[in-house]
């Protein structure tokens, strides 16, 4: 074998396999050590998650670009540059937030510029390899002063100012939420502060929010807690709201009910939660305290936007540097767990825990038996509930007493029927009574037949 053709031979048990020399790795011997010294280091709990592209357990998910791709408009870096997004970008190059403002543009421009290096961290070095500092300074510029742009005029009802038609509006909407087109909340932060409207560009994020999450009151932010990553990070900090506490002693495979309908044939009735609760406060109460069971769930809407919302969020918890309780995930896997068929829909329905605008009930049953699909939960997550959920469903009069109640007391005129046999029963009764003492004389009766013996 000549030199010159770069190719090592191999033991010929292993029948011809080659290695070619220019194939070889050229990682040096400090680079790998240093690389398995720094697999262990763990970050810390507040440091924020990177900007990334989804996980790979999910990128062979049937619905991939369904779910994780943009529709209309590329944020960020990991899409840029893709030729369907090209009208998006003419759209993003004509936005008004720079004449809003009143600012200088070269001046808001610079101020981002010197923020690059930092604003390049929030982001996995992989998807921003091929950029140097100014071409991505410019391109979350730009990105960052669109989006600013879009919200207000979704907070402040003028759409006008868009000047694109209502189905691109529906998309752009849905495409602020993907994983893989977020830019830093820190850019978002900064073209705010030097934009010289900072307080009504705030207030408009926040009405977005509300809008999207159907919240109109903000989460406040506790002291020593990070700031938000990005949109998603904050659409996710809002729908779940503050941490709640766990009890009980619950056993993750003790659970033995499998649907609404498996809990309304013992008795247990779905309520809506008080002042449209965030997506921890899931509860569970007795009518005084025995029956019957009442299960309150914070309301949903349920529509296009719902699959693609929940799985990106999904997908951000699954993301390796995100340290999280998993809040999304134990929701949908719980949401998942009520829901098996249409019946299960149609009772979230009646109880407006859910409101429908995708279309049939087997078709939202089908959605989150998708998106619930493979979701691992944290153990930990409404523990407390199901605990109790699990107690009274093992009680065994609470089956007959539910049927009781269904055949009986599920409508005013089966009330009605009931309470007419129990009428019919009582004067049955009463005159059966009535004609048994007729039949036998009473003291007096006996003393007037004595006195007409006598006589």
């Amino acid at each position: 074998m000549e030199p010159d053709q770069h190719i090592v031979s191999i033991d010929e048990h292993y029948s011809r396999k080659v290695i070619r020399i220019e194939d070889r790795p050229t990682i040096t011997r400090e680079e790998r050590f240093r690389r398995l010294t720094g697999a262990g280091v763990q970050r810390r709990a507040e440091e924020p998650a990177k900007i990334q592209k989804v996980i790979f357990l999910l990128r062979d998910h049937k619905h991939f670009v369904k779910y994780f791709e943009p529709r209309v408009a590329a944020v960020g870096p990991i899409h840029h540059g893709n030729p369907k997004y090209r009208l998006g970008e003419e759209y993003k190059l004509t936005s008004k937030f720079v004449e809003l403002c009143g600012k200088d543009i070269n001046c808001l421009y610079e101020e981002a510029e010197m923020e690059i290096k930092q604003l390049r961290g929030c982001f996995e070095e992989e998807v921003t390899k091929n950029y140097d500092d100014e071409a991505l300074a410019w391109m979350l510029f730009v990105d960052g002063c669109a989006i600013l742009q879009y919200i207000s005029c979704v907070a402040n009802d003028n759409f006008k100012e868009l000047n694109i038609k209502n189905d691109s509006v529906a998309f752009a909407h849905q495409d602020l939420f993907l994983l893989e087109n977020q830019v830093p909340y820190r850019l978002l932060k900064l073209l705010m502060k030097y934009s010289g409207k900072e307080e009504q560009l705030s207030e408009s994020i926040e009405r977005f929010i509300g809008i999207v999450t159907n919240q109109q009151m903000k989460l406040q932010q506790k002291q020593g807690e990070r700031d938000q990553t990005h949109l998603l990070d904050l659409l996710r900090t809002r729908l779940l709201g503050p941490f709640g506490k766990n009890g009980g002693d619950q056993d993750r495979d003790s659970q033995s009910y499998r649907n609404v309908q498996e809990l309304k044939s013992v008795g247990i009735q779905l309520k809506r939660s008080k002042n449209n609760s965030h997506l921890r406060e899931i509860s569970f109460t007795r009518n005084f305290g025995f029956y019957p069971g009442y299960l309150w769930l914070p309301p949903i809407t349920v529509d296009d936007s719902t699959g693609p919302k929940f799985m990106n969020m999904i997908a951000y918890e699954m993301c390796l540097d995100f340290e999280n309780d998993f809040g999304i995930s134990s929701y949908i896997s719980f949401l998942d767990s009520l829901i098996d068929e249409a019946n299960d829909v149609k009772d979230m329905r009646k109880a407006q825990v859910l409101r429908n605008f995708l279309g049939s009930d087997q078709q939202v049953a089908d959605l989150f038996n998708e998106i619930g699909t493979d979701v691992v939960p944290n153990s930990d997550a409404y523990k407390d509930v199901k605990r109790q959920i699990q107690k009274y469903y093992d009680i065994p009069c609470m089956t007959w007493m539910a049927q009781v109640y269904h055949n009986h007391f599920s409508s005013p005129w089966t009330f009605l029927a009931f309470l007419g046999v129990l009428l019919g029963l009582g004067l049955t009764a009463a005159q059966t009574a009535y004609a048994v003492k007729a039949s036998h004389p009473g003291p007096c009766e006996k003393f007037c037949m004595l006195k007409l013996k006598e006589t």
